[in-house]
């Protein structure tokens, strides 16, 4: 027997409570944009500056006993990662650890950092420190307007993508879907205060991704049923569609998030951020696909243009007329 999380054959009507849908991604929106003004992001060390000294020793990393080493001396946000290499040797253990610049100093002063390696040479006799760099504002100021200009580029491309595969009425509503994606992923990182770094751009674009993958399997199949259900209205048709994909849709979401879920419970603080933001994109960029998305095509609305003799005829959309 097949687990079924959808039944195999639905008829639910996703657009008999339209406006409250779109009235709620509104609501939040406007919450989460009002919280990036207020209080905007918790920048991490990526975004604020800082030290990031890298550490090597035969001991076992223990990133907890790091930690609490470091604790006392209220530095701040520190980020303290384990790194992996296989050209590494057998008894090479080595840490990267990130200490946020303290408020007033274009970096982590000399003192600090020496105080840092005497803590951690209390708990780890042998370690060693064979580089300490550290990012200043400026170069943190440029890293915040590359990663903005990323998330632009990839949904602009996203527009012109979709424009040339379908016609501009799609575009329009799986943009809309992945600005909406975007800015509920940022408004709750504002509005929870969770540290915002470089890993999280990186889930930001993958959830771009991801949405995007979700609004075209639901195109393609609108795309289909334009033409083999001729004389039904688009509002049916849509609907028809979002039934036909919902348990792949479900299905998708649903064990992408059981893998998520195991990430964010064992993975430990270092990707924490990053797959929070993986949870909560792929939840609202499945609500996306097909609350907004759809609802935004079917408010512009697709003609079907049958008056070319060609087989292809039923490729071609135009705007309903006012």
């Amino acid at each position: 027997m097949r687990l079924k999380l959808v039944p195999s054959k639905t008829n639910w009507d996703f657009f008999g409570k339209a406006k409250l849908t779109l009235g709620l991604s509104l609501v939040l929106i406007v919450v989460g944009f009002a919280s990036f003004m207020i209080q905007g992001l918790n920048y991490g060390i990526d975004f604020r500056g800082g030290t990031t000294i890298r550490t090597e020793s035969t001991q076992p990393v223990d990133v907890s006993a790091y930690r609490g080493a470091l604790e006392p001396l209220g530095l701040g946000d520190i980020s303290i990662t384990e790194v992996f290499d296989p050209t590494f040797e057998a008894d090479q253990n080595v840490a990267m650890i990130r200490i946020e610049a303290q408020e007033g100093d274009e970096s982590v002063a000399v003192e600090t950092v020496n105080a840092v390696e005497d803590a951690l040479r209390a708990i780890v006799p042998d370690i060693k420190f064979p580089s300490v760099e550290s990012v200043g504002p400026k170069v943190s100021g440029e890293l915040i307007k590359t990663a903005a200009i990323a998330v632009v580029l990839a949904i602009a491309a996203v527009l012109i993508y979709i424009w040339l595969r379908f016609e501009w009425q799609f575009a329009v509503g799986a943009v809309a879907a992945l600005v909406h994606d975007v800015v509920l992923t940022m408004g709750v990182f504002s509005e929870l205060q969770i540290k915002f770094d470089l890993a999280i751009i990186a889930a930001l674009l993958t959830i771009v991704g991801y949405s995007l993958n979700d609004t075209v399997v639901v195109f393609d199949r609108v795309r289909e049923n334009l033409r083999k259900y001729k004389k039904k209205d688009l509002k049916e048709v849509l609907n028809i569609s979002i039934n036909e994909t919902l348990s792949r849709t479900v299905m998708t979401s649903v064990t992408t998030l059981l893998a998520l879920i195991s990430l964010f419970i064992l993975g430990g603080d270092v990707i924490r951020g990053f797959v929070f933001a993986m949870i909560w994109g792929v939840i609202v960029g499945t609500y996306s696909s097909v609350f907004v998305a759809s609802a935004i095509l079917l408010y512009l609305g697709v003609k079907r243009d049958w008056s070319k003799p060609d087989a292809n005829a039923g490729n071609q959309y135009a705007n309903i007329d006012a």
